[in-house]
């Protein structure tokens, strides 16, 4: 097997060690954030297979097709391409690859027509998801994916800032025009594209993941804005609630446990807490004010190459947090069919203490 200094190869010797220690033979990945991550090539979504065929006890080969190759920046000393004429099978090709190995990994994103061409070619193996294997490495970031993080965070926190500033009038203006208009001022800011926009108004605010749509923003109701998108391979991810003039007593209530129990989420994301104890003091804010049954989701999740990956803010994930995990911290209190409200940091796992990437303003603002 070759060795190098690069990251890439740091990684896959990471990985491997992970695998042989797991008892996998070989990892198979396609489509999803493990492909990028070891070698620096995203699949695109294709009825063509590409698939990285990665042993515990050999070198890595990238099967792609013929057409895709020319789109990937080789590393000998990481995995060598192997292009597939049109025609040919490549479901035999990543088979003849395995050979005799028997307990495989496949890729979470992988499409279920290949695996099942794959099962059919390589019968009586033991199968399982790679992300077992890689999901617990990719989680932890090394320091350009911190600092990846928090370059995409803070072209995102530009566009809250234009938000809470009142530069994106919002009354009159449906939530579909208002989240085109955050979608092209993330672009703006430096995102290669807009993964998502969420404009929640009125009684939508109380759906967390509400389609932006036709509704038209009033005056005098709350709305929840979540957006973030890709910028050099990593993520951003942020939530702000703004009011479209003076808030009701019910709401600034409301609004007073969420930032309280947000604030009080990023401080417990200390190195050696559990990711279910951050979730658990997040909660006991809300719970204790009486809105525990309108927190209906976890406190938060990783992110990195994706928007949601390892590690998950949420009860039964006994995981310690360790320096370099990258996760939101995002409670919300929704009143369904009413109002609702969510605040959301990235934020990074560090020895001195939890380290938030945005810093636009928690405190409610008044937006017309």
């Amino acid at each position: 097997m070759s060795g190098s200094d690069s990251p890439r190869a740091a990684r896959i010797g990471r990985v491997r060690a992970a695998m042989q220690q797991a008892g996998v033979d070989a990892l198979l990945l396609s489509l999803g954030a493990d492909l990028p991550w070891l070698t620096g090539y995203e699949a695109m979504p294709l009825e063509r297979l590409t698939m990285l065929v990665l042993p515990a006890d050999d070198d890595a080969v990238l099967v792609v097709p013929q057409l895709e190759a020319p789109r990937v920046a080789e590393d000998p000393d990481v995995f060598t391409v192997a292009p597939w004429k049109e025609g040919t099978d490549p479901v035999a090709a990543v088979a003849a690859l395995v050979g005799s190995r028997r307990r495989l990994g496949i890729g979470d994103r992988t499409w279920a027509t290949f695996l099942v061409g794959l099962q059919e070619a390589l019968p009586g193996r033991d199968w399982g998801v790679a992300s077992a294997v890689t999901g617990p490495l990719r989680a932890v970031k090394d320091e350009a994916e911190v600092a990846a993080l928090a370059a995409a965070s803070a072209a995102a926190d530009r566009v809250a800032h234009q938000l809470l500033g009142g530069d994106i009038r919002l009354i009159g203006r449906t939530e579909a025009d208002v989240s085109a208009d955050i979608s092209r001022r993330l672009i703006a800011e430096g995102h290669q594209r807009t993964n998502f926009a969420i404009v929640g108004s009125g009684p939508n605010s109380a759906s967390p993941h509400h389609d932006a749509s036709a509704r038209v923003i009033g005056a005098g109701e709350p709305v929840v804005f979540d957006f973030g998108g890709t910028m050099d391979g990593y993520c951003s991810d942020t939530t702000r609630t703004v009011f479209t003039g003076e808030p009701s007593a019910e709401f600034l209530q409301l609004y007073s446990v969420l930032q309280e129990a947000q604030a009080v989420g990023v401080q417990a994301a200390r190195v050696g807490v559990t990711c279910e104890g951050v979730d658990q003091a997040t909660r006991a804010v809300i719970d204790q004010a009486g809105y525990g049954a309108a927190f209906i989701h976890r406190t938060g999740h990783g992110i990195g190459l994706e928007e949601h990956e390892d590690p998950y803010i949420a009860a039964g994930n006994r995981t310690p947090l360790v320096s370099g995990h990258a996760f939101s911290v995002e409670p919300g209190i929704y009143l369904a069919g009413h109002m609702g409200a969510r605040i959301e940091d990235i934020v990074v796992a560090t020895a001195d203490g939890p380290r938030p990437l945005n810093h636009s303003s928690h405190d409610l603002t008044v937006v017309v």
